[in-house]
């Protein structure tokens, strides 16, 4: 089976201008074919999600008004305005709504399900969304409009901002993505209105993005970030906000979006394999956006030199929202228009700045957790998460089944590239279940093709191994398929084990089960809206790969060595590094020789690490 969202690196989309017009062109036949006789451009089947949606298609119509100039489109966006002024725009208080701070304001908003009380929680992104909408018709009303028009859907868009601000608490779902978005909608609705009330509208909007957002970011991984949904990031949301990000420093030149969106491009940098994979967050564990990542992405990937276009999307969804016959859904239309305006090209070879919580050469990475654990290891083109031994999870050494991972100190990092080589030395104190201080030395070395894992540890008693990672992704073409087996190479023996007992705390990565769907079982709340990776800590076992330790270790050490990818014969040999330190050790395989420094390091107590092919 292959994952059902992430699809293909988004940067491989055409994105040239007669691409982008081919899309309109797509849109517009759609969109006149479909339009009622009441003027409204929603798709048939949409339920929920829908109180821009309408609008949204309108403004396409409009953008490619303005491009093409065709003769049919004028007609056509002003009808559609005409059914969402009359027919989408609520005043009165949706029944059962919980965030209002005034009641009955007769301010306009936008609703998530039409039904009155229905499902009026996502009312307050559904009026983001209409309010991003309509300053978009109003950035191209010139020549559509005539000023009643333009006028009446001004002073609805105002209206849509003082709900939100006035009338509601701010950002009552803690989404980072829907609270830029917000931002966004101030800055460019104050544009549109009168000196006074715009500068007025464009303080308000800067203040809430320093005080309600980036004053409660989130620590995760070194990068201070917007929160959401509860979370520091989410593999869905995470980059629809650096897109409204990215939006928001085009239209307000203010270097706070710049600075803030650089940090969180360098960070999905970071956490991203080489190819593309990524999972984890506070809402969706695997899925991906598409269009709706690709501003961002695109353009703080040009800001800091990264290739972020190698994020697999759903590419399903790589122009526009449509719905399960595959045709076009207004929802979330003003990301595409953004994206066309936008002229920044996709920055697409990697950046070639260390960062502490990734190591990337080739097709080979690691992507490592706050704790300096390895969340994503990739290498001939296979995944591997960390896997969970007695509800412990992570990659390193085992003993009497007590996971060797969890830092009890401070954690050195040493990065080294070398002779075509790149490698990460990571020292780290754990203590074991008699409470026993030991440093765990990890050390990761690719050639940009496989990956070699070496790990040292003070000798353990019984019989130890490396918890080494749960098989569970890998490459097909243009797609991503579920796998229960790797290119694994070790040293000492290697065992592929899974769960001897059932249930939903037991992950065995040969059933047909994504990493999503397993880890909302285990949630607190339902899909959608409970934690996949608070539920997901809650694994009992997994699938997993135990490599044994490696022979001719040095003395008092436990040393296990694995190779991911292909490669020739693999047989470490190991020796004391005196010159080192006591406990200083060289590790020489068929591709490099590495020389690890003792334990205390330096005078600063940093790790030593020296390589060479």
């Amino acid at each position: 089976m292959h994952l059902p969202y992430q699809r293909g690196p988004l940067h491989d989309l055409p994105d040239t201008p007669e691409a982008y017009d081919a899309v309109l062109a797509d849109v517009t036949e759609q969109a006149l074919a479909r339009m009622t006789p009441q003027g409204s451009l929603e798709h048939p089947g949409a339920h929920d999600d829908i109180g821009d949606t309408s609008l949204g298609v309108t403004s396409l119509l409009a953008l490619a008004w303005r491009r093409g100039k065709d003769p049919r489109l004028p007609e056509a966006v002003r009808r559609s305005l005409v059914f969402h002024l009359r027919e989408r725009v609520y005043t009165g208080d949706n029944p059962g709504y919980p965030n209002l701070r005034v009641t009955n304001s007769g301010l306009p908003y936008a609703r998530y399900v039409l039904e009155a009380g229905a499902h009026p929680i996502g009312d307050w992104p559904s009026t983001v969304w209409a309010l991003l909408q309509a300053v978009n018709v109003l950035d191209a009303a010139d020549g559509l409009l005539d000023d009643e028009q333009r006028g009446e859907l001004r002073e609805v868009a105002h209206g849509y901002w003082r709900w939100l601000t006035e009338a509601t608490f701010f950002n009552p779902q803690e989404a980072g993505n829907q609270a830029i978005g917000c931002v966004v909608g101030g800055l460019m609705l104050a544009r549109h209105l009168p000196d006074g009330q715009g500068t007025s509208v464009r303080a308000r909007a800067l203040s809430l993005y320093a005080d309600e957002i980036r004053a409660h970011r989130v620590r995760d991984r070194g990068a201070l970030l917007p929160p959401e949904h509860g979370g520091a990031y989410d593999n869905n949301y995470g980059p629809i906000s650096l897109s409204f990000l990215a939006q928001a420093h085009r239209v307000s030149a203010e270097r706070i979006f710049a600075e803030d969106g650089d940090t969180l491009a360098r960070y999905i940098d970071a956490r991203l394999t080489s190819g593309g994979y990524d999972n984890g967050g506070p809402r969706y564990s695997e899925q991906h956006s598409g269009f709706e990542s690709v501003l961002g992405l695109r353009y703080f990937g040009a800001r800091i030199g990264a290739d972020l276009g190698r994020y697999r999307g759903d590419t399903r969804w790589g122009r526009h929202a449509v719905q399960r016959d595959g045709r076009i859904d207004g929802h979330f239309a003003f990301m595409l228009v953004w994206q066309i305006q936008d002229p920044t090209p996709w920055h697409r070879t990697p950046s070639t700045t260390p960062h502490r919580h990734q190591l990337r050469s080739g097709t080979v990475s690691v992507a490592f957790d706050t704790r300096m654990t390895p969340s994503l290891v990739e290498a001939g083109g296979t995944y591997h998460l960390p896997a969970a031994v007695r509800r412990r999870q992570g990659f390193g050494p085992v003993t009497d089944g007590f996971l060797l991972c969890r830092p009890m100190g401070e954690v050195r990092v040493a990065d080294v590239r070398a002779d075509g080589l790149a490698a990460k030395l990571v020292t780290k104190p754990v203590v074991d279940r008699d409470h026993v201080l030991r440093h765990v030395r990890s050390l990761y070395v690719t050639d940009g093709t496989s990956l070699w894992v070496t790990v040292a540890v003070e000798r353990l008693d019984g019989a130890p191994y490396l918890l080494s990672g749960l098989p569970y992704a890998a490459d097909d073409g243009d797609r991503v398929r579920r796998t229960a087996e790797g290119e694994v190479t070790s040293a000492g023996g290697l065992r592929l084990t899974h769960p001897t007992d059932s249930g939903p705390d037991h992950f065995d990565a040969r059933a047909e089960l994504t990493q999503e769907q397993a880890a909302f079982a285990l949630a607190a709340d339902p899909r959608g809206y409970g934690d996949p990776d608070e539920g997901w800590r809650h694994l009992v076992s997994s699938s997993a790969l135990e490599a044994e330790p490696a022979p001719g270790a040095p003395e008092g050490l436990h040393v296990f060595a694995v190779r991911y990818g292909p490669g020739a014969a693999f047989e470490p040999v190991f020796g004391s590094a005196p010159e080192e330190g006591t406990d200083g050790f060289v590790v020489r395989t068929e591709a490099f020789t590495a020389v690890v420094g003792a334990v205390a390091g330096d005078s600063r107590g940093e790790p030593s690490l020296t390589l060479r092919r």
